[in-house]
Order: structure tokens, then C-alpha cells, then sequence
């Protein structure tokens, strides 16, 4: 491990996040007032995740989808509880601020590979897993290079390469991309829907946890 990657990495995220403080704490208090008048409370949506080396914490969001339910009182799919609102949200980024927290909490670092579901962790192969050899980022490298239009292989190389080439330079360069991917709304998947496909699994063969029935193949 790099002395940035060691050390200066989490001094590069807290100079960043404390000093645009100004910046981005008005524009939260103003998002989660509309979230509050939009969508009603609670504002904000939190979520177990797997961090670095797979250890689970807790993400902060902004809400983006209403609790509606069907006549059993299950919860509607994802695509129809989210309104056009949480929608605009998503694509802008904008449901992703309160994740700076995260970053202040250390859980998180500005760049990273984007934490995903608790769910996906068995899915993956042994290369695929060591992209939870770093923090999780609110950014990353898959991000900047195809965001959700890319399939979820090409993500997991992307953040695979990160992981073995982070650096300060590396960092920046992923922080400015970022703006532009953002304020070009570039990359989203599905433009309209806000929705992205699942992750599947890698080949069976290939996973650090095999399911049972597969272990009885073997």
C-alpha cells in the first residue's frame, strides 16, 4: 500500500469535504426540503453496505422513493415507487450528498469503488472482490468512464484498476471528471427511469461462495 493510499488519501477527503462545507451544506439543507415537501418523511434513506475489506456500515442518502404498497401491504416495485422527483434526484446526484458524512465518519472516501449491495458479496469472483480492498467512494473510476451504461464486468475491472493504481493525481483527475459527468448527466442508465439492472453474479465457477447446490456438484 502507497503512503497516499495509506495516509494522504484521508487527509485529501477531509481538507476537500471540510473546506466546501460553505458550499455544500446549504445545498443539502435546501434538497431535503424538498425531499420533505415532495416525498414527506423521513428525508433521508440508510442502508447497510459493505466497506473496506467487506466490513458493513451504514450509507446515508436522500430519499427518492414513496413507501407505496400493494393490497397485501408489500412494498410496489422499485420503478413504481419512484417518482419523477426522485428520479431528477438520482440523475443529478444530488440523492448522494449525505453520503459526505460518510465521508467524514471514515467509512467512506470521495473516490472509490462505489459500495453496493450486501447481497452482491458471495456473487462475486475472487478478482471482483478486491475492489473492497480500498474504501468505498461517493465517485470512482467506473463512474467517470461509463458511469451505469456500462456493463457490470466493465465496472468491476475499472474499480479493480483503481484499486491497484490509486494515487493523488489519480484522485484528482477522477474528481473533476466527475463534475462534468454530473453536470452533463451523462452515462445514466435508462434516462428517465432512474432504475439500474441488477447484479447476477459472476460464473458460478468463479465465486469465492458457492451456493450449496453448487458445492454439491463439485
Amino acid at each position: 500500500m502507497s503512503f497516499y493510499h495509506k495516509f494522504g488519501k484521508r487527509a485529501l477527503d477531509l481538507a476537500i469535504v471540510v473546506l466546501a462545507a460553505p458550499f455544500w451544506l446549504p445545498l443539502m439543507g435546501l434538497v431535503a426540503l424538498l425531499v420533505r415537501i415532495k416525498l414527506g418523511s423521513p428525508v433521508l434513506f440508510c442502508q447497510r453496505r459493505p466497506g473496506r475489506g467487506g466490513q458493513i456500515f451504514e450509507i446515508i442518502k436522500f430519499r427518492t422513493m414513496t413507501d407505496a404498497r400493494d393490497g397485501q401491504g408489500r412494498l410496489l416495485p422499485d420503478a413504481q415507487r419512484l417518482t419523477a422527483f426522485g428520479r431528477w434526484l438520482r440523475e443529478a446526484s444530488l440523492d448522494e450528498l449525505p453520503e459526505l458524512f460518510n465521508v467524514l465518519g471514515g467509512d467512506m472516501s470521495l473516490v472509490g469503488p462505489r459500495p453496493l449491495l450486501i447481497k452482491y458479496l458471495p456473487l462475486y469472483s475472487r478478482e471482483q472482490a478486491r475492489r473492497h480492498d480500498t474504501l468505498p467512494g461517493i465517485t470512482g473510476w467506473a463512474q467517470v468512464k461509463g458511469r451505469n451504461a456500462i456493463s457490470w464486468e466493465e465496472k468491476f475491472n475499472f474499480d479493480v484498476w483503481y484499486v491497484d493504481h490509486i494515487s493523488l493525481g489519480l484522485d484528482i483527475k477522477i474528481l473533476l471528471m466527475t463534475i462534468g459527468k454530473v453536470l452533463g448527466r451523462k452515462d445514466v442508465i435508462e434516462p428517465g427511469t432512474g432504475i439500474h439492472q441488477e447484479f447476477t453474479g459472476s460464473s458460478p465457477k468463479e465465486r469465492i461462495h458457492p451456493s450449496a447446490d453448487e458445492k454439491l456438484e463439485r
